[in-house]
């Protein structure tokens, strides 16, 4: 312990701009992970939507894509991506990016990164918004339909409203999941921050390329990880905010299905039930 809090091993984070340089790496993943949570989102709605779907064909077809995905490694997906894709689509790619753009957005690997983390977190998602929308009562689809609603309009303006809220915590956590998977896209050549760790830890002890004072890979870890539990614990506070406003504004505490496994179990209970 004494060599873990030792201030001598901490010299680095302060020394020449070493703590910057991790930084600027750190806001490439946070840049990646924006983009891929809201492509997972939608995505992940859409294919839960159409998991629910009452046409069997649909809702087959969707569930053979969500199983597929979510059950494949997601270093297998990137790198599968960054193999295959085409260098015209990098060229293409390259030149379509506006040079204003975040810095994560300049590198033409940038696509399989993000469609990889989208791939793989969309299907999961699918399958915890799913698990939420059968997870309510079947009275609530009844009444709905009692009233003239169809299909579509009861999802819409009963179901979806109430299991929304359901699905927060289970979804935030794998939101958090994905922040930490971005650093699974330095294999295939991104500047994030897990490499300009180890860039800092190789090179910062050097008087002619670094800063002359050794850092130590224990400590350059450590001050990634804290960088990592600091945004993760704020999506948690988040959720937890908007899961407070939610219960004040319609006065409704609903079950939470926090995983997949309290969420399947739950489909079970009522299932049972009926």
């Amino acid at each position: 312990m004494g060599y873990l809090f030792d201030p001598d091993n901490w010299r680095w984070l302060f020394s020449g701009n070493n703590f910057l340089f991790l930084l600027r790496g750190f806001w490439i993943n946070v840049q990646i992970a924006l983009v891929a949570m809201v492509l997972s989102l939608t995505i992940g709605l859409v294919l839960a939507l159409l998991r629910v779907s009452t046409r069997r064909l649909v809702s087959k077809v969707a569930g053979l894509w969500v199983d597929v995905w979510r059950n494949l490694p997601l270093i297998f997906i990137i790198l599968y991506l960054f193999l295959v894709m085409p260098e015209s689509w990098r060229d293409a790619y390259e030149r379509w990016v506006p040079g204003w753009f975040p810095t994560a957005f300049q590198t033409p690997f940038f696509l399989a990164a993000v469609i990889g983390l989208t791939l793989y977190n969309s299907a999961v998602i699918a399958e915890i918004m799913r698990a939420g929308i059968v997870s309510l009562e079947r009275g609530q689809g009844e009444a709905a339909a009692a009233i003239g609603l169809r299909h579509w309009q009861a999802m819409r303006l009963v179901i979806l409203p109430q299991g929304l809220r359901r699905m927060v915590p289970a979804t935030v956590s794998q939101l958090i999941t994905l922040n930490k998977d971005t650093t699974l896209v330095s294999i295939i050549g991104i500047q994030e921050v897990m490499r300009h760790a180890r860039i800092v830890s190789a090179t910062s002890g050097s008087p002619f390329v670094g800063t002359g004072v050794e850092a130590p890979l224990l400590q350059v870890f450590l001050a990634v990880g804290i960088m990592f539990v600091i945004v993760n614990l704020t999506l948690s506070r988040l959720s937890r905010r908007l899961e407070l406003r939610e219960r004040r504004r319609t006065g409704v505490q609903v079950e939470k299905v926090e995983g997949l496994e309290d969420q399947l179990a739950l489909q079970t209970s009522l299932s049972d039930e009926r």
